[in-house]
C-alpha cells in the first residue's frame, strides 16, 4: 500500500536537487568574475603565446555527425537484444513476435535513412 509518507524521501531528493541547481546558478552569477571581457577578446584564438594563424574553427560536414548519431541509435538497439537472447526460451512465440516488431520498427527507420541518402558520402 502506498502511503503519502512513502514519497517523503523522493520529495526531499527533488528539493535538494533543485536547491543545488539554483545555488549553483546564483553562485556563478554573483560570485563569478566581475570584470567581463569583450566578445572580441573572448573569441580570439589562443595558441600558447604564438600569434594566431588562420581560423581554429574548422568546418565539418554534417554527414559526419549524422553518421555518428545513427551509429549510436542502431548500436543501442543491440543492447535491447541481450535480455531477449538470455531468456528467449521463456518468452515463447509472444516474445518472438515482440522482437520481430521491435526489429521491424528499426528496419523501417533504416530504410528511411537509406532513402533520404543520409549514408551517401558522395553527395
Amino acid at each position: 500500500m502506498n502511503l503519502p509518507t512513502d514519497y517523503i524521501p523522493i520529495l526531499i531528493m527533488a528539493a535538494v536537487s533543485v536547491g543545488f541547481v539554483l545555488m549553483s546558478l546564483l553562485g556563478a552569477k554573483y560570485l563569478g568574475a566581475r570584470q567581463r571581457k569583450s566578445a572580441v577578446e573572448k573569441n580570439k584564438n589562443f595558441e600558447c603565446g604564438i600569434e594566431q594563424e588562420g581560423n581554429a574553427r574548422t568546418p565539418y560536414s554534417i554527414k559526419y555527425f549524422l553518421t555518428a548519431v545513427l551509429f549510436v541509435l542502431f548500436d543501442i538497439e543491440i543492447v535491447f537484444f541481450y535480455p531477449y537472447a538470455v531468456n528467449f526460451l521463456d518468452f515463447g512465440w509472444e516474445g518472438f513476435a515482440a522482437i520481430l516488431a521491435f526489429v521491424g520498427v528499426f528496419f523501417v527507420g533504416f530504410i528511411y535513412v537509406l532513402k533520404r541518402g543520409a549514408l551517401d558520402w558522395d553527395k
